[in-house]
């Protein structure tokens, strides 16, 4: 006995325009050149934003998916201090060879070494050689506050 199913009531989603991924080589179509932000970049953005809202005198609640987000962002933003972040951007920003995706994930991730590096962001593997990755990501952890 087989059941007969009504026909779909929803819309079918539209195919993304070409394939999108982040693996050996970056496809990220028209999203490809857009300025990324690293975890703690965003977390610094928002919380001046909500400062901003806060000084202005209206009354403001956040909605509770802006609360998930910084509960988020302050457990796994790797760099808290402002100076910190802002140095972090500069060390990665001049490394012109790294697409923008690539810097912020560098930035969030903090790899310890090259080759995990590597393996975390496919991409990077014949963009930048070993060595210049490692001594990156040394600068990347001088800057890190362990103890906040």
């Amino acid at each position: 006995m087989s059941v007969q199913l009504p026909p779909a009531t929803h819309r079918k989603r539209a195919l993304p325009q070409g394939e999108l991924e982040a693996a050996s080589t970056l496809k990220l179509g028209a999203d490809q050149n857009t300025h990324t932000l690293s975890l703690s970049e965003a977390r610094l953005v928002i919380n001046k934003v909500l400062e901003n809202k806060r000084r202005g005198g209206k009354k403001y609640e956040e909605p509770e998916n802006l609360t998930k987000t910084l509960d988020y962002l302050e457990v796994f933003a790797r760099f808290k201090d402002e100076e910190n972040i802002k140095a972090v951007e500069r060390l990665l920003n001049s490394h012109t060879e790294l697409e923008m995706f690539e810097r912020s994930q560098l930035g969030s991730l903090c790899c310890d070494n090259a080759e995990e590096a590597k393996s975390l962001i496919p991409s990077l593997q014949h963009k930048i050689s070993d060595g210049d990755l490692q001594e990156l990501l040394d600068e990347l952890t001088k800057l890190r506050n362990f103890t906040e």
